[in-house]
């Protein structure tokens, strides 16, 4: 049950009367040749190292090597707690696990790279967040995670996931897709309502850059995977009230990687440019510099 497009994808949905979950787990089993259990065990494991990144921050806060985030789902978390928050449950704990994987990322901790380590924390963030809140079982979540794949994958295979070629809007666009998706399907939507919502995902999130302050995945990589898990659910909701999206999912995908490769090199993680060459990211990647050059010297 093989499909290269999403058009091929609601088809077969469609001839089959299932998910988009389902059409991806049946193709996960007969590529890997594999049985439905193992599949889904895979996927477990996935979800376990999601969780454990995502809950793990909280409790102790990491600092990353470059030493520009760290605490920051904590600080989210005692804000919630304290009754101050004004994003509401879902958003607030979304925006939480999303940051707090990316300490765990830039600390050199164990992620699931969704679609990539820099926007890690998006897919686990919104899933986690609405698991919580209504009470959703671990088999619901784990069919979430194949329709996520889904959308990766097609992202993958026809345009891209890398911020070297289409910016951040690869990546944490992608990441953000897939998340609002399975958000979708897990809010019991279907298969175009999913597709919808992958689509305004990235309409919105369109020319997006990469500029990573330093060249390290830090800031505002996870900024924006805060930014990004709010789209991502601002996308489903949208989705879910039957408000239409224009243009299909394929065509808006094929656009995100047209704008990607039109971007100038100096906005494609190459960190000379955006952020990371405001007179704050230069000085911090001075002080980078003479560090790593430090160690150096010093080993020798």
């Amino acid at each position: 049950m093989d499909f290269k497009s999403a058009e091929e994808l609601l088809m077969l949905c469609e001839k089959n009367h299932c998910s988009i979950s389902e059409v991806m787990k049946q193709r996960e089993m007969e590529l890997g040749e594999i049985s439905a259990a193992a599949a889904e065990k895979k996927m477990a494991a996935a979800l376990n190292i999601m969780r454990e990144s995502a809950y793990t921050p909280i409790r102790r806060p990491q600092r990353s090597i470059g030493g520009l985030i760290g605490g920051e789902a904590k600080l989210l978390r005692k804000h919630k707690n304290a009754g101050q928050d004004i994003c509401g449950c879902v958003l607030s704990n979304a925006i939480t696990y999303a940051m707090a994987v990316l300490e765990v990322n830039t600390s050199m901790g164990l992620i699931v790279a969704a679609p990539t380590a820099g926007s890690s924390g998006i897919v686990p963030g919104l899933l986690l967040a609405l698991q919580e809140e209504y009470h959703i079982s671990e088999e619901r979540l784990i069919q979430a995670l194949f329709n996520a794949g889904a959308i990766g994958y097609l992202a993958m295979r026809n345009a891209t996931v890398a911020g070297a070629v289409g910016g951040c809007q690869a990546e944490v666009g992608v990441a953000s897709a897939m998340a609002a998706s399975a958000a979708v399907e897990l809010m019991d939507g279907n298969p175009k309502e999913c597709l919808n919502a992958a689509s305004t995902v990235l309409m919105n999130l369109l020319g997006l850059v990469c500029d990573p302050l330093g060249g390290l995945v830090e800031c505002p990589c996870q900024s924006r995977n805060a930014a990004g898990v709010s789209i991502a659910l601002c996308a489903a909701e949208m989705a879910l009230s039957g408000v239409p999206q224009i243009i299909p999912f394929d065509e808006m995908l094929d656009t995100m990687y047209q704008v990607g490769k039109k971007l100038p090199s100096e906005l494609r993680e190459t960190a000379l440019g955006g952020c990371a060459a405001t007179p704050t990211g230069c000085r911090f990647a001075k002080q980078l510099l003479k560090k790593r050059m430090f160690k150096f010297t010093d080993t020798k």
